[in-house]
Parts: C-alpha cells; sequence; structure tokens
C-alpha cells in the first residue's frame, strides 16, 4: 500500500486531496494491490507482471492499481501476505500445501487457515545446471561440490532441503553451499564461484538461458529410487522433462521432477479485487499466454484445479462457476 505525508503537499494540491475525499466527489477511490513474485530474471516476475498488466488495462472501470514487487520467493510471499503485507503471491505448489497444513518450513509459524488459492500457473522443473569442467550429469554426482541452494525465503530452498532430507543427505556434504539469489546463480556459475545450482523454474527462462550460452553450462538429470519416492508420496510433486534443444549447449532431453506455479492470496483480500484480477487474466487469456513462452500450453480448467492445496479464493470461485468451470 501506499502512503503519503500530507505535510509535503501544496496547498492547492491538498485541498484536491481533501475534496477527492469527500462524498460525491466524482472520483473513484483507487484500491493498490501488490503481487510478490520472485527475482527479476525468474518466470514469476514476468507472470506477476503479465497479471498486473492485464488488471491495469481496466483500472478506471475497477478502480484498482496493480504492483509486482521482486522478492525472496515462495514461502517469503505467503509469510507477507498472512502478514497482511502482500495482497497476492507467486509460490511452489509444495510451499503452498505446506504452509497451508504448517508442516515443514512453516511448523513453528502454524497453519496458514486464511491461504487462498487463485489459480495455478506453469509446471516448475526442478533445474539443476552445472559447469561444463564440473563433470556431472547426475544430481548424486553433487557431493563435494559448490552448490547454490537457494536463498533462505524461496521454495526452490524448500524443496532443496526436502530433496536432500530424502536423500539422506546434509548441506554440509557439499563442499560450498551457498545461499545466493536467483539472479546471481547464473553469474556466480560461469565466474567458477560455485560448480552447480539448483532452481525451481517454467521453461524456457533466461535464468538457464544465460549460462548455457555464456559458459556452456550443462543441465543434469535429477532421478532415481529416492526421487521416486519423493513423487509418490506426495501429491504436489510430478515428474518432468525438459525438452533437448530447448537450450545451448543441451541437446538431450533432461529427466527430473517438479512442482506447479500458483498464485495465492488471503481470505482477507475482498472479493471483488479478486474477482477483478482473475477476470482480467482469463478473459484475455490469448494475450496472457503471449506474455511468456511457459504460458503458452496453459489450459484455464488445469489451472484452476491443478497445484491448488488451499480452498478456492471466493472472489475467484465466483468467476470460475459464472464461466461453467465449476
Amino acid at each position: 500500500m501506499s502512503f503519503f505525508n500530507l505535510k509535503t503537499l501544496a496547498g492547492g494540491a491538498l485541498a484536491a486531496v481533501v475534496l477527492a475525499a469527500l462524498p460525491g466527489a466524482g472520483i473513484a477511490q483507487q484500491k493498490f494491490v501488490t503481487i510478490g513474485t520472485g527475482g527479476v530474471t525468474g518466470v514469476y516476475y514476468a507472470a506477476g507482471g503479465a497479471i498486473c498488466r492485464l488488471l491495469n488495462k481496466d483500472r478506471k472501470a475497477h478502480g484498482i492499481r496493480c504492483s509486482v514487487e521482486s522478492t525472496g520467493g515462495s514461502a517469503y510471499n505467503i509469510n507477507t501476505i498472512k502478514a497482511g503485507e502482500l495482497d497476492f503471491g507467486m509460490a511452489q505448489s509444495d510451499v503452498h500445501f505446506n504452509a497451508l497444513k504448517g508442516v515443514g518450513a512453516f511448523k513453528d509459524g502454524g497453519a496458514f487457515a486464511d491461504l487462498r488459492s487463485v489459480f495455478s500457473v506453469h509446471p516448475e522443473p526442478f533445474t539443476v545446471l552445472a559447469r561444463k569442467e564440473a563433470g556431472v550429469s547426475n544430481f548424486s554426482e553433487l557431493k563435494g561440490k559448490r552448490v547454490n541452494v537457494g536463498n533462505p525465503g524461496s521454495g526452490t530452498r524448500n524443496s532443496m532441503e526436502e530433496l536432500l532430507t530424502t536423500l539422506g543427505w546434509k548441506l554440509s556434504d557439499f563442499s560450498l553451499a551457498s545461499e545466493l539469489k536467483a539472479d546471481e546463480h547464473g553469474p556466480a556459475l560461469c565466474d567458477n564461484k560455485i560448480d552447480a545450482f539448483f532452481y525451481g523454474v517454467g521453461h524456457p527462462s533466461a535464468n538457464i538461458q544465460d549460462p548455457t550460452t555464456t559458459c556452456g553450462a550443462k543441465l543434469v538429470t535429477i532421478d532415481g529410487p529416492q526421487v521416486d519416492k519423493l513423487v509418490q508420496a506426495n501429491s504436489y510433486y510430478a515428474y518432468a522433462t525438459i525438452p533437448g534443444g530447448m537450450y545451448n549447449n543441451n541437446p538431450n532431453p533432461t529427466k527430473t521432477y517438479g512442482v506447479l506455479a500458483t498464485l495465492v492470496s488471503s481470505a482477507k483480500v475482498p472479493d471483488d479485487v479478486v474477482y477483478n484480477l482473475v477476470k482480467a487474466t482469463f478473459d484475455n487469456f490469448d494475450e496472457f499466454k503471449k506474455l511468456h513462452p511457459a504460458f503458452s500450453n496453459l489450459d484455464p480448467k488445469d489451472m484452476i484445479k491443478n497445484g491448488n492445496s488451499a480452498p478456492l479464493h471466493a472472489g475467484a470461485a465466483k468467476y470460475y462457476k459464472e464461466k461453467g468451470w465449476q
């Protein structure tokens, strides 16, 4: 929310503000909403920007002005929504599930009963990218390497810790477990400060494209019996394959697993705000799909059910019922 200091306004401007606040002044009251995303090179930031762009197109009609905030990622977004400081946020489906239930990284804070799903967006395969000189082709070969495990507060970090627990590994099994943000790990890889990084992201992603082009970085497979166990035990995970040839110097498909990106909110956010955001997105869905390659194959009927662990926000559910999708 934006604040201003009345003392800083000149007399005429102050009078205009007071006049606008009077009943019958004829000026629609603006509502300001913010979507928490992730690093500026990630798909979360692109998704938030796409949604805000569509919502802002009709702001004269509904009086809602949408802005995007670059944040630490999934867990940060949900915690900040819970604190009432964000209206919406992007979050991995596993983090979404854990926050609702109050488990995993959310155990100390307890269940977030007011967490609400709005819709899911693109698949996010867990992606490991390694320096070509590291000679790594499978996640199991990362022991003793310098690995970026994700910044605290990110969904990537939560997922990495869950994977390590399943494998029986600890962070100390890496010679370095760095905590760089998503915007920083690509340059660090090419500058030989780390050997590999782990990242949950929709594809194609500039965050992956840049190091594969700049320093010939290689995609790394994440599979094996323990990964099978993890996927089969958790409904929010699914197997995924990054197509061969999507990135420079990576001609072969890469097997992995992953989550869905979801847009979440709180039951305390007004129904009309959520309704108008959802309406702006789906009434302009062809335009939305063109705003990033990761959105090109999305189907609205999947987006309103897959990956959405929390109850649908009432404002979103109203629109979906009007469309006959529920």
